[in-house]
């Protein structure tokens, strides 16, 4: 096999014009100059110089090898020097996937940051829902993926979905459904998890509902008195993503009512707009209502029948591998601090 070390031997010995002028320029001895020409023509299994004189120079093949080895050896010194700008994070890629509301709240923050602090390294961003995210992260589409999960409420799986009212949308939104709870309950074992924050969802009321008064403040940041889960449980309800979907129903299941699901769309401000006509109640996490202008409507603290609150837990994931590369650990470290900053 021939090595690196031998090749700058080579490129010394066809400089100089001899071993010891050689060894003087690499500054080592002239018997470890020998020794390494002679491991290298064995093993390319021919002669690489001939003695002339007091000199010496190179046979044919040496001057073949020559030829190759100066692109080679200056190949590695450019990789070596882009290693070590990565290394040094005066280079690097990050490629984020986000779900839509960390992509405009968590997401900005620590991009800039990073850039301020290394702006050789370059982030880009796509946007996916888990489990897609997921799947893009171990298929090597992405080398963070922002996630999140809800945990399971007390009393064991989770609730089946509410029967469609008959409708081929209705069908099809609830095969999906079922698929997404699987996934939600995916093993992120595999993965390095970085928790970020407890999202608290909240519930969305029209501005007129006789329970919107607990809003409290402006009616829009889901502060005030806590609302019952089992209060709402005559409404009509306008659900989001197939896996909040489905966490609603547990949430309700386990408040003792089925939500009858009228609506589903998984465009938060459509949502906002839906509960605004007074068209039904919604349940959204507090991230989301810092996307979208909550007009006519009021978020109100919930509480469910467990007394655990409500909330779904965002995180940062990544490979175990990925997780030692400078540019990917400052990214997660990023996230995390604009996460606290909160």
């Amino acid at each position: 096999m021939i090595e690196a070390r031998h090749l700058r031997v080579l490129r010394a010995v066809a400089r100089t014009g001899s071993f010891s002028a050689a060894a003087r320029e690499l500054g080592c001895t002239q018997p470890a100059i020998s020794q390494q020409m002679k491991a290298l023509e064995k093993s390319v299994d021919t002669p690489l110089v001939v003695r002339s004189g007091r000199g010496m120079q190179l046979s044919e093949a040496g001057r073949v090898l020559l030829k190759h080895a100066t692109g080679i050896l200056a190949g590695l010194s450019a990789a070596e020097e882009e290693v070590a700008a990565i290394a040094g994070l005066r280079a690097g890629r990050v490629r984020l996937v986000s779900f839509p509301t960390a992509s405009s709240t968590l997401v900005p923050p620590a991009v800039a940051r990073l850039r301020d602090s290394h702006p050789g390294v370059r982030v880009s961003l796509v946007e996916a829902e888990p489990p897609e995210s997921l799947a893009m992260l171990r298929g090597g589409e992405c080398e963070v993926a922002l996630a999140f999960r809800y945990p399971q409420a007390p009393g064991g799986a989770p609730a089946a979905p509410s029967p469609a009212h008959g409708t081929p949308r209705e069908a099809r939104a609830e095969a999906n459904l079922e698929a997404q709870q699987l996934s939600a309950g995916a093993d992120w074992s595999d993965l390095v998890v970085t928790p970020l924050l407890d999202d608290p969802l909240v519930g969305l009321l029209p501005a007129a509902h006789p329970l919107a008064g607990r809003a409290g403040g402006d009616g829009g940041n889901g502060g005030g008195s806590p609302v019952e889960l089992a209060e709402l449980a005559g409404e009509q309800w306008i659900a989001g993503c197939p896996q909040c979907r489905g966490h609603l129903v547990e949430l309700c299941a386990g408040a003792g009512f089925e939500p009858r699901i009228d609506f589903a769309t998984d465009d938060y401000p459509a949502v906002v707009g839906l509960v605004a006509a007074g068209l039904g109640v919604a349940v959204l996490p507090g991230l989301a209502l810092e996307s979208v202008r909550p007009d006519g409507v009021s978020a109100v603290p919930l509480r469910t029948a467990s007394g655990v609150p409500a909330v779904r837990q965002v995180v940062a994931l990544t490979l175990p591998d990925l997780a030692e590369v400078p540019a990917v650990s400052l990214m997660l470290e990023r996230l995390a601090g604009a996460a606290a900053g909160r």
